[in-house]
């Protein structure tokens, strides 16, 4: 089932007929209730049921052949925490995932229904879809719970504001008349970015050419490296000369975990280079490469 798509704006949307939810920072997931038990599914299609074992029982309190699009979170010291998801997530065998299940419960922040009882959805409008959604989950309570939902632009605003400390890592907009856009991107999303320098620590690909670099960004207690989106190719060529200028680059062999991709290898830099990037406020996507900083070095 392909799940609907967001496309990035840079001002919140207003108007008449339009609805905001919180985005949370967590790993995107449809819930089906099936006649013989449950299955989670990854956006990728991929099946993940294994490793959510606290919210496959929780939805087993779901009637027989329904739907839930949302996302999976994981709650730590009063926010969602994205790096504990991708542990819950990586979880491939049911021991393991049980213990994680008791340690870092999961919890499943549901925007949409597609299917109700064995009733397709998905052609009826947002506004309704939702009323739906509410009815269904709030008796049920945690770990399932409906996200918030405003159509007021004013109290959005506040949210976008005032919820990044929860882990919140911006807004969605839709519109209230609109059926569910599976495999388009007419949902909007509004992200918190900031811009910042990073250590480059090394970089994926070859010197000659390389694909993305490795970074260390400012205000990360754990300095956990990041793998930036791929790099533009005026910035490919740019990297490959600094890197040629290096003398004490370290030959391939360490990996990075990759957003999407899981451990990827790369080529460490000592000492590292400096550049400037745009992070959103949560882990993902990627950290955009804008330029590098030889000022710096």
């Amino acid at each position: 089932m392909r799940v609907a798509l967001a496309a990035s704006v840079r001002t919140l949307p207003r108007g008449a007929g339009l609805a905001y939810e919180p985005k949370f920072d967590g790993h995107r997931l449809l819930v089906r209730r099936t006649a013989a038990d449950v299955v989670l599914q990854a956006r990728s299609g991929r099946v993940v049921t294994a490793a959510f074992p606290d919210l496959v029982a929780a939805a087993r309190q779901l009637p027989a052949g329904t739907v839930l699009d949302g996302e999976v979170v994981v709650w730590h010291a009063g926010r969602t925490d994205f790096a504990l998801v991708q542990r819950r997530a990586a979880a491939a065998t049911g021991a393991r995932a049980a213990v994680l299940a008791q340690s870092l419960p999961a919890s499943y922040a549901a925007f949409d229904v597609l299917e109700l009882a064995g009733l397709d959805v998905r052609a009826r409008p947002y506004e309704r879809r939702r009323a739906l959604l509410v009815d269904l989950l709030l008796p049920l309570g945690p770990p399932l719970q409906p996200v918030p939902m405003t159509t007021d632009p004013e109290l959005a605003e506040t949210w976008y504001e005032t919820l990044p400390a929860s882990g919140i890592e911006g807004l969605v907009v839709k519109r209230l008349d609109e059926a569910y856009p599976a495999g388009r991107r007419s949902w909007r999303k509004l992200r918190h970015t900031d811009v910042a320098d990073a250590a480059v620590v090394g970089f994926t690909g070859t010197p000659r050419h390389p694909k993305a670099l490795v970074l260390v960004l400012p205000g990360e207690d754990d300095e956990e490296p990041l793998v930036s989106s791929p790099l533009s190719a005026a910035l490919r060529a740019e990297v490959a000369v600094a890197v040629a200028a290096r003398t004490r680059t370290a030959p391939a062999g360490a990996t990075v975990t990759a957003i999407g991709f899981g451990e990827v290898p790369f080529r460490p830099l000592d000492p590292p280079l400096a550049a400037e990037v745009r992070r959103s406020s949560a882990r993902h996507p990627p950290p955009e490469v804008l330029r590098l900083r030889t000022d710096l070095l």
